[in-house]
């Protein structure tokens, strides 16, 4: 629990070693799928973030604004992503019919096979590099962990 004697605008050593650690590791462990996404595959890892939530969605589609909305990046940035997976031939964009502004990604037969060689990389890397260093009961508390931080849109 915090300390109320302490100031608002420092972290606690303790809480420093916390929220840094996730900083590092998070950081970390981005960079490297980042790479091997390139060397690999030849997408970057917001291409392949769109790439997998397309593969979970039914029918392998999701409105643009949608995706935008489960990602870090904006509605924009997601069309961008959109646009280049387009170019080569992973997804298709077709506009929404029920609303003339809005659009589909659409995952294609190509994008699936090019996620399905991705995914197994990325579970590979992910279980080395952070998920082996942990035992199943550290996994379920950290589960825990992400659960109960309310980190809703706070932040205006």
């Amino acid at each position: 629990m915090s300390d109320t004697s302490r100031p608002t605008d420092d972290f606690s050593s303790l809480e420093q070693g916390a929220w840094g650690g996730l900083l590092w590791v998070h950081g970390r462990l981005m960079r490297q799928i980042e790479r091997d996404l390139l060397d690999k595959h030849r997408i970057s890892h917001p291409e392949f973030e769109v790439l997998l939530r397309l593969s979970w969605a039914d029918d392998h589609r999701m409105r643009i604004q949608d995706l935008a909305a489960q990602s870090l990046l904006t509605r924009s940035g997601i069309s961008r992503v959109v646009e280049r997976l387009g170019r080569v031939e992973l997804v298709t964009r077709e506009s929404a019919p029920e609303d003339r502004r809005g659009a589909y990604a659409i995952l294609t037969d190509r994008g699936l096979e090019t996620l399905r060689a991705a995914l197994r990389d990325h579970v590979a890397l992910v279980r080395v590099q952070f998920l082996d260093h942990f035992s199943d009961e550290d996994l379920d508390r950290m589960q825990g962990f992400w659960s109960r931080a309310d980190i809703g849109d706070h932040m205006t």
